[in-house]
């Protein structure tokens, strides 16, 4: 899993193959502190771009992480 500091974010994006499949899928989680001791999950780690698979893992996270950029931008809002 990829870890990225974006301003007060900490966001760990992966790509995750499918079970005998060769597809992959986006996976994200964002905290709100890079402190690792006080680290305040405010997006867990799960799929994102629930209606997609990728080709191979760096597609993948290049998407998780693209999702992130967005979230971060509006503030964190998951719906």
């Amino acid at each position: 899993m990829k870890s990225e500091t974006i301003g007060k974010y900490e966001i760990e994006y992966s790509g995750f193959k499918l079970p005998e499949r060769e597809d992959w899928v986006a996976i994200l989680a964002i905290y709100a502190s890079c402190n690792p001791v006080h680290r305040n999950g405010i997006f867990p780690p799960q799929r994102v771009a629930l209606g997609c698979v990728f080709p191979n893992e760096q597609v993948a996270q290049a998407e998780a992480r693209e999702i992130a950029l967005s979230m971060i931008e509006s503030g964190c809002k998951t719906s």
